[in-house]
C-alpha cells in the first residue's frame, strides 16, 4: 500500500513536503508518481519518477517549484513543494506503476495512496 503525509495549511509562499511511504513491495522497481485533484477539477499528474533511471517529468506550469524525489532504502518517494499558491489547493496523491522496471511507465498506475489535502491560504 501508499501511505501519503505531510500535508496541511501553508500560506501563499511557502513550501511543504510531502511523503509516500510504501509498504508491501519495493518501491525502487516501480516508476512512481504524484496528482492532484481539486475540488470541481480533474485529477492532475504533478510529477513522475522513473525506475529505471530516476529521470523525472513535470508539467510546464509546475517546473521549477516541485520537485520528486526518491529513497529507497527508505521505501519512501517525496514531493517538495516551494513558492506555493491558492491554486495548488487540493488533495495529493501518490501512484505506483503498473510495471516493473523498463515495463513502467508514467502513463498507468495501478495502486494509490488515499491522499493528503493542502491548503494554500493567507
Amino acid at each position: 500500500q501508499l501511505v501519503e503525509s505531510g500535508g496541511g495549511l501553508v500560506q501563499p509562499g511557502g513550501s511543504l513536503r510531502l511523503s509516500c511511504a510504501a509498504s508491501g513491495f519495493t518501491m525502487a522497481y516501480y516508476t512512481i508518481a504524484w496528482f492532484r485533484q481539486a475540488p470541481g477539477k480533474e485529477r492532475e499528474r504533478v510529477s513522475c519518477i522513473h525506475s529505471t533511471d530516476d529521470s523525472t517529468y513535470y508539467p510546464d506550469s509546475l517546473k521549477g517549484r516541485f520537485i520528486i524525489s526518491r529513497d529507497n532504502a527508505r521505501n519512501t518517494a517525496y514531493l517538495q513543494m516551494n513558492n506555493l499558491k491558492p491554486e495548488d489547493t487540493a488533495v495529493y496523491y501518490c501512484a505506483r506503476s503498473a510495471g516493473r522496471g523498463y515495463g513502467s511507465s508514467c502513463d498507468v498506475m495501478n495502486m494509490w495512496g488515499k491522499g493528503t489535502q493542502v491548503t494554500v491560504s493567507s
